[in-house]
């Protein structure tokens, strides 16, 4: 089997992550990585066991690299996709796709005219009971969507002490926690439900107007604490948290809830459907359940496996029932389909994972709420 040679472009949180899942593709070989020096990256590949290490403009010119992974802070999104698509790779971008609608759109466009896969690493989509999910309202199962209601509650910043790059602006844009997380959820609310969301109202909170900033470097999610004299006070303009009403096309309405400051809730994103049929209610802390409840008979709870679920949610469960299934599965079966794709050398018309046109679309639905809380109004889609 001839393998498809893959470059990693970043090596912090994300990045690792990305590796670990393609390593359990047959058809897939991590091949190459860059850092922002030369010295990072050889460390970080040797850490990594991987064999070859670059700056990004050097991983651009190996021609035997196919397709590049974009594992960075948000603002490099858009420069080194777009490099990446003019040296002839197929890229796989982080969300979000861009720091704002016009460089998203530039990045749709010219991936389009490249013929080049591309795709968002909207992940949470494939946790097996969410595609589920998505085939029961596509089969009748649901019935017409009367209301959703979603959350996504982190913890990582609930302290005035905690910081990463992502409070600062400059490196991830005007919105923080739902740019960040409420993307994934707006995401898997129109994949699931089918809908589109076309109006918004928000209101954000910052609950740290001031952080502590570390002189010294600490690792996203490591939970290492300094002394006070390492710190610096830093003004926070972004939202710790985040609540907004919906509506949808189909005349219907919902709301939602983003932290990154609830205790004790470390990545949860929770989903509740209400249809004329049923309601789905789904966790991802716990994500091998999908409650199912129903007016006149007792409610029922179905396990993840694959001999219960449909074959559109089987197709991506590699265990049997019992045998739980997580979050790097999640890049595992996505990179699957996109990695099937690759291998036939270009973009399919309808591709079954998310797209730099589902990154434009989930910026824009962010935006629009950012303008909504910024007017305290509802804003149109």
């Amino acid at each position: 089997m001839t393998k498809i040679k893959v470059g990693i472009v970043g090596t912090g949180f994300i990045g690792p992550a990305h590796i670990e899942a393609l390593r359990r593709l047959p058809n897939v070989e991590v091949a190459a990585l860059c850092e922002v020096s030369i010295e990072l990256a050889e460390a970080k590949a040797k850490q990594l066991g991987i064999a070859r290490w670059y700056t990004f403009d050097e991983l651009m010119k190996q021609d035997d690299i196919e397709c590049v992974h974009i594992c960075t802070p948000n603002f490099l999104h858009y420069s080194q996709s777009k490099a990446a698509l003019l040296a002839g790779k197929h890229v796989v971008c982080e969300k979000p796709l861009a720091k704002d609608l016009a460089e998203a759109e530039e990045l749709v466009e010219l991936a389009a005219k490249s013929g080049k896969v591309n795709a968002v690493h909207f992940n949470l989509r494939y946790y097996p009971l969410v595609r589920q999910m998505k085939t029961m309202r596509e089969k009748g199962d649901l019935g017409d969507v009367y209301s959703i209601i979603g959350s996504y509650l982190q913890d990582w910043l609930f302290y005035e002490t905690d910081y990463n790059w992502r409070l600062e602006p400059d490196k991830s844009g005007d919105s923080r926690a739902i740019a960040d997380i409420g993307s994934h959820l707006m995401d898997i609310i129109e994949y699931v439900t089918g809908l589109k969301t076309v109006e918004v109202m928000a209101d954000f909170n910052t609950v740290h107007p001031t952080r502590k900033k570390p002189l010294k470097a600490i690792e996203t999610y490591s939970g290492k604490m300094l002394q006070p004299e390492d710190y610096a006070d830093v003004n926070i303009t972004t939202e710790d948290h985040a609540n907004v009403l919906l509506r949808f096309d189909n005349g219907n309405r919902g709301s939602i809830t983003v932290s990154q400051v609830s205790a004790g809730r470390k990545n949860q994103l929770k989903l509740e459907i209400s249809g004329s049929k049923k309601t789905f209610a789904w966790n991802s802390e716990a994500p091998n359940e999908l409650w199912l409840g129903n007016r006149d008979q007792a409610n029922q709870v179905l396990m993840r496996d694959p001999s219960l679920a449909y074959p559109e949610a089987s197709a991506i469960m590699t265990f049997p029932g019992g045998h739980n299934e997580g979050f790097p599965d999640t890049s595992k079966q996505l990179f699957k389909e996109v990695y099937a794709a690759i291998e036939q050398g270009k973009q399919p018309e309808k591709p079954s994972y998310p797209t730099f046109a589902d990154g434009y679309r989930e910026l824009l639905i962010c935006e629009k709420i950012l303008e909504s809380t910024r007017k305290q109004a509802w804003v149109k889609i």
